[in-house]
């Protein structure tokens, strides 16, 4: 009997025990649960380690946001700036990645607005599948055809055999009438358009592009507060068969204009020779950060109309890249132009990843340093080395 009473007591510990643990384990189960929905995380699956952080779910607020030393509130100051992508209804989930990489890296703590150009109308597919991946304001907008198209004074047969010669040779978009609008667009019509009008900066980011590290500052209150007006991570080599008379309209130019070229500029990035040749060095434009004020100043609208009137937007097929550079070189002082070394960068096979090792742990990098762009054999940055050092 004894035996008996000792074995029941022990059977009714060990299940006191095994119901305890499960009324432990379910309750912990639930505060889990609880704390993942409270952030919108329950059920998505963990980033890798390469991934950037995830952005907060669009019902968040600033509350939910753990910032880091030198991040901005919702409610802290803000520039007069915009998020500016030139895309095609074609280009919606490039754009979306673009979007995501961007609000995840910066914008889910800043909230700076987008505006969207295309020639043609946005779908409603379009914008509502933008406007799913971010809290922050967004416009659409169409280009008007006479910023875009082909002017009717271009010569079409000379335009075409430059075409066809191009495309035989191999350069690259060297047949596309798009490509040309596309370059001249953003040379000299961009921030004209009427959405831009109420803004002074932008941050041009185009779709599939990787942004590889946090950035815990405002890059745009950086620029208006340390007197900037141009910023670049990338700076490469124009193709040679697209700019064959660019830099002679350039000197020409500035012939007719000195008034215009400012002491102390970046001649030197972009000659070898004090400005006799032109050396073909220019910020990559696919990322620009910069002061819109510039661009529609009289020093740069008089620059683009005479190159306009030239052709070379059609008879050869100049880029927006020189020719925001050259101008960014010669209009403006060498300290207003500004390299971020701090944002990673990557569009297409090239990429800007911190060297500097504080830089890139503080801002979580993804990227390797060994494959930045930076020294490469195509990469421009040791000349602008030489002036900003």
């Amino acid at each position: 009997m004894k035996r008996f009473t000792r074995c029941g007591i022990i059977f009714v510990i060990v299940i006191t025990m095994m119901l305890f643990s499960v009324l432990l384990l379910q309750y912990n189960s639930e505060d889990f649960s609880l704390s993942e929905s409270s952030f919108g995380l329950a059920g998505v699956a963990r980033p890798q380690a390469t991934e950037p952080n995830i952005a907060p779910p669009l019902n968040s607020t600033s509350n939910n946001l753990e910032l880091n030393d030198g991040d901005t509130p919702f409610s802290s100051r803000h520039a007069n700036a915009s998020i500016v992508m030139l895309a095609r209804n074609s280009d919606l989930e490039g754009a979306r990645k673009s979007i995501l990489q961007l609000e995840a890296r910066f914008n889910h703590r800043f909230q700076y607005p987008y505006v969207f150009l295309n020639e043609l109308e946005f779908t409603e597919d379009f914008k509502s599948m933008v406007k799913s991946v971010t809290n922050a304001t967004v416009e659409f907008g169409i280009i008007p055809s006479d910023h875009w198209n082909q002017p009717d004074w271009i010569d079409e047969v000379q335009a075409s055999q430059a075409r066809k010669a191009m495309a035989e040779d191999g350069v690259k978009y060297g047949g596309s009438v798009a490509y040309r609008n596309m370059c001249r667009f953003n040379s000299g019509f961009f921030f004209k358009h009427e959405l831009l009008q109420k803004y002074r900066w932008y941050w041009r980011v185009e779709p599939n592009v990787r942004f590889h590290c946090d950035i815990n500052f405002d890059p745009f209150l950086y620029m208006e507060d340390n007197d900037k007006v141009y910023s670049f991570t990338i700076a490469t080599y124009e193709i040679v068969e697209t700019i064959s008379s660019l830099w002679t309209s350039v000197k020409s130019f500035m012939s007719l204009h000195p008034e215009f070229v400012v002491q102390n500029n970046s001649m030197n990035f972009l000659s070898l020779t004090w400005g006799r040749t032109y050396n073909r060095c220019h910020f990559w434009s696919n990322f620009e950060i910069a002061d819109m004020e510039f661009w529609r100043g009289p020093a740069y609208s008089s620059f683009f109309d005479y190159l306009d009137l030239k052709g070379g937007f059609y008879y050869e097929r100049w880029g927006d890249a020189p020719v925001h550079s050259i101008a960014a070189s010669l209009f403006a002082r060498s300290d207003q132009i500004h390299f971020f070394e701090e944002i990673g960068y990557q569009h297409d096979d090239w990429s800007h990843c911190p060297l500097n090792k504080e830089i890139w742990e503080k801002g979580n990098c993804d990227c390797s340093r060994d494959h930045s762009f930076d020294y490469d054999d195509s990469s421009c940055k040791k000349f602008w080395d030489r002036i900003s050092h």
